[in-house]
């Protein structure tokens, strides 16, 4: 396998970090659709309940053999995908797309059938499967190339292909299906594996997010280290032989810890001490009073006058101490002046947020070259809020650099706000089309169901329209998540035996 990497592009996007660090039928021509708000009923394209009866009788008489209710229910199947579709055309909301994640018991005949139908009456022309999650993919036993488990390992179900059936299934019902992983969160199994220990990322107190991350079951990776690129690269090679209409990228991100932990403030919170990312961060330095220096800050958290003075004395023939970014100026700093050693300092603390920030951009961008070679589009899932400065040289410790990820991705900032209207979560989305070079499509995830506020989040109509009215470029979103709209389907589904 080649490993690819973009050293130009990489290379600007490092002195961008570095010199700022992180930035601030009849019955359907008749009553098609619900009418929950005669305006919104184009926008929303949803089927009705009569529409939704009807389908469903037939498939369960296909379920019981009924060869002419089959030749129905498919023939209902596609009048459906056109009607949707025909909708979509019209409203102003090209793409409305939902998470889902499957469980075992989905591979029990019909069911996943049973289930898209009901995405489908929604109105939905996209679905987000749940790939990788939780140390588990979404593939059979006996073509599971990964070194994670296999989400369906029932005795005589070794050739299960839930993701394959999910997209075939989809594309008869109009579904674009896409494939959904988690990225740098390898999980629990894969931490606990003796030789994997090498590819965890740690903090300057020895720490994996193992000990860090309430509940103890996401376990981050060095986005440095060889192996985890090679671990996950072949992952995403084996989803998209699978050729899904699209792949999206989660957890892109560093661990964020409760309380204190949820900011970096100090070299020593951030998630580099790997030894592939200690490495990589020493490679940074363009002499050996650079490196000299950035080895001191590392292993003590910062430098002293002394230190400064030491180097000096150890590379007598070098001027001001480089490393990729550091802008000279002036006045030199390497003598050991209050101000001088202050001006450094900072330095080395921009040029150690900047490499954890670069790894993860370069993780992503590695990740989704398998899918971008064969054409199916790939996006970036990120909270808006996980590239931001606290305080006077703090960072959000995700340190998720969203506003650097590659302009050909698809965006999809996870606009979750909670203010008990739709004002603050309209705020991350112009926040992101904002930051979003002119050729990125920007796709923002709501939380919520349909009809009712949640968790003090307004109905996703109320929040659609908010979106409608004050960032009008946006023509897609996506709905996080199944398990929140029908959670009596997704706990019998969760739950239940082969």
């Amino acid at each position: 396998m080649r490993l690819i990497k973009n050293r130009q592009h990489n290379n600007y996007w490092f002195r961008a970090l570095v010199a700022g660090a992180l930035s601030t039928g009849s019955l359907l021509s008749q009553c098609w659709f619900t009418q929950p708000v005669a305006a919104q009923t184009k926008d929303y394209c949803q089927l009705s309940s009569e529409a939704e009866q009807k389908k469903e009788s037939l498939r369960q008489a296909w379920l019981k053999g009924n060869s002419n209710a089959e030749r129905d229910y498919k023939r209902l199947l596609q009048e459906h995908a056109e009607l949707i579709d025909k909708c979509r055309s019209q409203s102003w909301l090209k793409n409305q797309a939902i998470w889902l994640r499957l469980y075992p018991c989905d591979a029990r005949p019909g069911e996943i059938d049973a289930l898209l139908d009901r995405i489908v009456n929604q109105g939905y022309n996209q679905v987000y499967v749940e790939v990788f999650f939780d140390g588990q993919v979404l593939l059979p036993v006996n073509d599971n190339p990964t070194p994670w488990v296999s989400a369906v390992r029932s005795p005589g179900a070794e050739n299960v292909d839930l993701l394959a059936e999910a997209i075939k299934k989809g594309r008869e019902r109009g579904l674009e299906v896409y494939a959904w992983l988690f990225t740098m969160n390898f999980g629990y199994s894969y931490a606990q594996r003796p030789d994997r220990q090498q590819v965890l990322a740690r903090n300057g107190r020895g720490e994996n997010s193992l000990s860090v991350v309430q509940g103890g079951s996401e376990a981050f990776i060095d986005p440095y280290n060889r192996q985890a690129k090679v671990d996950y690269y072949r992952l995403v090679q084996a989803v998209v032989k699978r050729k899904p209409d699209g792949i999206l990228f989660d957890y892109i991100r560093y661990p964020r810890g409760t309380g204190t932990q949820s900011v970096a403030g100090h070299v020593e919170d951030l998630w580099i001490y790997g030894d592939a990312a200690r490495a990589a961060l020493y490679q940074r330095a363009q002499n050996q009073r650079g490196r000299a220096l950035i080895e001191r800050f590392l292993s003590q958290g910062h430098i002293k006058a002394s230190d400064v003075e030491a180097v000096e004395k150890l590379y007598p023939g070098e001027g001001e101490p480089m490393w990729q970014g550091r802008i000279i100026t002036p006045t030199p700093v390497s003598t050991a002046t209050s101000s001088n050693l202050a001006k450094l300092q900072l330095d080395l603390w921009h040029l150690t947020v900047a490499h954890a920030a670069q790894g993860v951009i370069d993780f992503l961008t590695l990740a989704s070259q398998p899918a971008q070679r064969q054409g199916i589009p790939a996006g970036a899932v990120f909270f808006p809020g996980g590239n931001q400065a606290v305080g006077q040289r703090g960072y959000d410790s995700r340190l998720q650099p969203w506003d650097k990820f590659p302009a050909s991705l698809q965006w999809h900032p996870m606009s979750y706000a909670v203010c008990g209207t739709a004002d603050c979560i309209v705020e991350q989305v112009q926040r992101v089309v904002n930051r979003a070079p002119n050729q990125t499509k920007v796709i923002p995830a709501l939380a919520g169901v349909w009809g009712n506020a949640y968790q003090n989040r307004p109905s996703l109509e109320v929040q659609m329209e908010a979106i409608r009215r004050q960032v009008p470029e946006i023509d897609s979103v996506s709905h996080f998540a199944y398990s929140w709209q029908q959670p009596e389907s997704d706990s019998d589904r969760k739950f239940c035996r082969l």
